[in-house]
């Protein structure tokens, strides 16, 4: 990185032109009454706004733009808001994680197409960190990540409620009659209380954590709760630090090195991050050609244990994270172990551990130490081989049940969620608590979208019974809000003829965690007669985004980005329109 150049800015391609195209640019901003002075060469500042009401996550972040917006005028900048598309998992039909893709792709070319020298990225619920991430990274502009922040914790009869995390508890106390719907309905409201995303460690908090250790986010921004006064100083904080950015040309390249994704990946295990982190950490790498495999997550994140005690797999909340002391201190704890490269240059100029030095654990209840952590090192995200998932399959430890980690059992196979659903009150449903339920046909191509369906609830007769958890297997996702012993993102998927598709209702299923392995006790024979009699299932689309997405989505293992959207394309002045 340099100081200022001296040479004109990508922005005065635009801006600075002579004759008749500079007027056009120039007179067309100015009948939103802007000066002639902005267009004298100072930075120009993109600022990306997902806010949207159907993303009930980024509602608010049109008044984050605003603080953003000041401290880019405070530096010297010339700030210009735009709007993405936003895509929330909470409406989304079939899910969100479908249009991830084509979100990151409108990113880029946003950027790419207009007048900008430097973005900020604001972004809410938990795809569009990643999508926001993805196409900033292809057109590698100097760029920085604002998140909205969590809700306040949830309150629901003098206790602490979780968003997700109690909706899949909700769900299992209506079903036994431990709930009315009245009750439900009213705990609705005490779940949901103020802006912001998922105040549980699930994806949305997850991402928001992983955009600021890989140093894409200011420090201490991940946390701050959506209506805290202090997220919006760290907004205008990002629009002044966005101006000096573009001064030193530092750009996403320089910041989303392979140090930068290890430091993400260990980082995710402190603090029990959600395993669609993998998905999304995956893609992005993809973008900066920064190879990632599967292993890579496990072996990365075996030596860490788990210091973050929050739902899902324990009993706080982000509001409680933020004020024992937020992501700086777990990151603080991490690099005294010696467990993060603290070199590692961030948005801010400065390395990780620069960045954090000052950095206390405030809350040691709800965040641990090394020396006395919430969960021991090696019970974070495993990554699973063996015939039912050759290219790897996942499970995340410290929401499972314990027994359940090495078990077999035989499978009772579901060819949808759907289908599983129209069956699982039915109290002859022939399971046992031993049964592994496999779902398939959720995979980033058969569903389409690959959605977070793979934690289905028990079936009800299991669940009046006290059954409390069972096996589950699916090529979908699960939230990360959720919980259970559900193995996940297996591939390749069943709908491009993965091993899954294999399955018949009694073939036993041996998950052994503890050795990585996930396999079916079915001999090689047989599952090859199997899959000689085995056809794909007939196309959904004809055309459409949905029939782009399914002819060239790549597998969980890579992400389930587009093929033709990995690299980085950069950020040439295109070709003049006039």
């Amino acid at each position: 990185m340099t100081d200022e150049k001296q040479t004109a800015r990508r922005s005065q391609a635009w801006f600075g032109a002579s004759g008749r195209s500079g007027m056009l640019y120039r007179s067309w901003m100015r009948n939103q009454g802007f000066g002639h002075e902005v267009f004298d060469g100072r930075p120009v500042i993109g600022i990306a706004t997902s806010a949207s009401e159907l993303a009930p996550c980024n509602a608010h972040l049109t008044g984050v733009a605003e603080a953003v917006k000041r401290g880019v005028w405070q530096a010297g900048g010339f700030p210009l808001q735009f709007p993405t598309m936003a895509t929330g998992e909470t409406l989304m039909r079939p899910t969100a994680m479908l249009y991830r893709n084509l979100m990151a792709m409108e990113v880029e070319e946003l950027v790419r197409a207009n007048p900008l020298d430097g973005v900020v990225l604001l972004s809410g619920c938990d795809k569009t960190t990643p999508a926001m991430l993805m196409g900033a990274a292809s057109v590698d502009l100097p760029a920085l990540m604002v998140t909205g922040g969590p809700m306040l914790n949830g309150k629901y009869r003098g206790e602490d409620v979780g968003s997700g995390t109690h909706v899949w508890k909700f769900e299992e106390d209506l079903k036994t009659g431990r709930m009315t719907q009245e009750e439900c309905f009213f705990a609705e409201g005490c779940m949901a209380r103020s802006a912001g995303h998922c105040m549980t460690m699930g994806t949305a908090s997850t991402m928001a954590c992983m955009a600021e250790a890989l140093g894409m986010q200011l420090p201490g921004s991940a946390t701050w709760p959506a209506v805290d006064s202090r997220r919006t100083e760290t907004a205008q904080a990002a629009g002044r630090r966005i101006v000096q950015m573009v001064h030193e040309e530092l750009r996403p390249s320089h910041i989303l090195t392979r140090e930068a994704f290890e430091n993400a990946i260990r980082t995710n295990a402190a603090i029990g991050g959600s395993t669609n982190a993998i998905i999304h950490l995956t893609a992005l790498a993809g973008r900066v050609g920064v190879e990632l495999a599967p292993e890579d997550f496990d072996a990365l994140a075996r030596a860490v244990p788990t210091l973050v005690n929050l739902m899902p797999s324990g009993k706080y909340l982000m509001e409680d994270f933020c004020y024992a002391g937020g992501l700086p201190a777990v990151l603080g704890e991490l690099l005294r172990g010696g467990m993060l490269h603290g070199e590692q240059i961030t948005v801010t100029g400065r390395g990780i551990a620069e960045n954090v030095a000052d950095a206390e654990r405030i809350g040691p209840e709800v965040i641990t130490g090394l020396d006395a952590p919430f969960q021991p090192a090696g019970t974070g995200t495993a990554v699973l081989r063996g015939n039912l998932c050759p290219d790897g399959a996942v499970i995340k430890q410290s929401a499972a049940s314990p027994r359940l980690l090495t078990h077999r059992g035989p499978a009772r196979v579901f060819d949808s969620p759907e289908s599983y659903h129209a069956v699982c009150d039915d109290p002859d449903l022939d399971v046992d608590e031993n049964t592994v339920l496999v779902i398939r046909n959720a995979g980033p191509r058969g569903y389409p979208g690959m959605p977070e369906v793979s934690n289905v609830p028990l079936p009800t007769k299991l669940l009046k019974a006290g059954v409390t958890d069972m096996v589950r297997i699916c090529d979908g996702r699960m939230s990360g809000t959720g919980y259970g012993t559900v193995v996940l993102h297996v591939a390749p998927e069943a709908a491009v003829g993965g091993p899954l598709a294999l399955v018949r209702d009694g073939d036993p299923v041996v998950l052994d965690t503890p050795n990585r392995t996930l396999r079916l006790d079915v001999d090689d024979a047989e599952l090859e007669r199997r899959r000689a009699a085995w056809t794909p299932p007939a196309p959904q689309h004809a055309g459409g985004y949905a029939w782009l997405y399914t002819q060239h989505v790549e597998q969980a293992d890579r992400g389930a980005d587009f093929g033709f959207l990995r690299g980085c394309r950069g950020f040439g002045v295109p070709r003049e329109s006039h």
